[in-house]
């Protein structure tokens, strides 16, 4: 099911326990992509959730704190670059999301997945269109992924300082594809990916021209 309604009233889920769901990282051409999923406790709320690109990182990382300690659950799963290349970006988002789920130590009777479609999964869920922005266990589900992604992301420009995965967090920007011209493609990068892909291609042709 799919909603996309402008405000979403919480009694259209009162016999629910509900869970929300987001994603973190379609876009980028390196590193896994993250799934959230939360469950929030109506007796602690927590103030300023919102889309977590609207938020800046200090208060991601401060908000992501407050919701590991006071949601009656939580849960963060991934998909690795190999699984994106071999599924596709959709299919690893739906996986990573459908972990997430799973990892939850209450187990919910709703999903409220941020997008416009749905994992397939054993719990019963629902596509809300903009959700982060209208579901706080959604935008809960958000930071969450978020902050994950860009700590893996610090992790790897340990791991492979030339590429500055600490500035771009893998994402195509200006930065990155200069680095991936000039350092060639690391083992975290998507080769399924058009920028990566066609690096690849430009280095085969080349190694055919020389042998």
């Amino acid at each position: 099911m799919k909603k996309n309604d402008s405000t979403l009233s919480l009694f259209d889920y009162a016999d629910d326990i509900v869970c929300g769901v987001d994603e973190a990282g379609r876009g980028p051409l390196a590193g896994p992509v993250f799934a959230a999923a939360v469950i929030l406790d109506p007796a602690r709320p927590i103030s300023g959730l919102r889309d977590s690109k609207k938020l800046t990182e200090a208060r991601r990382d401060e908000l992501a704190v407050e919701i590991k300690a006071h949601a009656i659950a939580w849960s963060i799963a991934q998909c690795s670059e190999q699984e994106i290349d071999e599924l596709n970006i959709l299919q690893a988002t739906m996986q990573a999301m459908r972990r997430a789920v799973e990892g939850l130590s209450t187990l919910p009777t709703l999903a409220l997945i941020d997008g416009n479609r749905c994992p397939v999964m054993m719990v019963r869920s629902e596509a809300i269109i903009k959700g982060d922005d209208k579901v706080a266990a959604i935008s809960a589900a958000s930071i969450l992924a978020k902050t994950a992604r860009d700590q893996a992301l610090y992790q790897l420009h340990v791991q492979y300082p030339h590429y500055a995965f600490d500035q771009h967090k893998g994402y195509p920007t200006e930065l990155h594809l200069e680095r991936l011209r000039l350092h060639g493609i690391s083992p975290v990068h998507r080769k399924s990916y058009a920028p990566v892909r066609a690096l690849m291609d430009v280095t085969v042709s080349l190694e055919g021209r020389l042998a």
